[in-house]
């Protein structure tokens, strides 16, 4: 299993850095050509999403993406620091948390339009889309 971690401030012009990695990465794991503008956009909607959730909430901890080439999957999985309910930001200020969802909300939906396997969680520390699509059991026929 192959894995690389990126991190990066919050800061909308490095989500762009993100969207080249995670393409490049994906194939080198041997995801489908066809494929690879989704991983792109997915990427890119995720990142704006968590770099938007950051700004808004006053964040400074860095968004976290973490691709991993697995048999037979490639994963991404991309990490904000926005504490959920019950977490370090419960009872702060009103008109920020509801900037925040509505971001979540629509950068969900186009994610999900996007990818066919997104899991998404958030507890006290964090939230984390987790993206995947299929790689071809022999990555050998899909040389880098």
């Amino acid at each position: 299993m192959a894995t690389v971690e990126l991190r990066f401030s919050a800061q909308p012009e490095h989500v762009r850095t993100a969207r080249l990695v995670a393409a490049a990465v994906a194939r080198r794991a041997g995801v489908e050509e066809a494929v690879l503008d989704e991983v792109r956009l997915a990427v890119g909607e995720a990142c704006s999403r968590a770099v938007g959730l950051h700004r808004s909430a006053g964040v400074t901890a860095p968004v976290r993406v973490v691709l991993t080439d697995e048999e037979k999957v490639f994963s991404i999985e991309v990490g904000d620091e926005l504490p959920g309910p019950g977490g370090a930001g419960a009872g702060s200020d009103g008109a920020a948390e509801a900037d925040a969802e509505g971001e979540d909300e629509m950068g969900l939906a186009v994610i999900s339009g996007l990818v066919d396997d997104v899991e998404v969680t958030r507890d006290a520390s964090g939230g984390v889309i987790r993206m995947s699509w299929p790689t071809p059991a022999d990555a050998e026929l899909h040389p880098a």
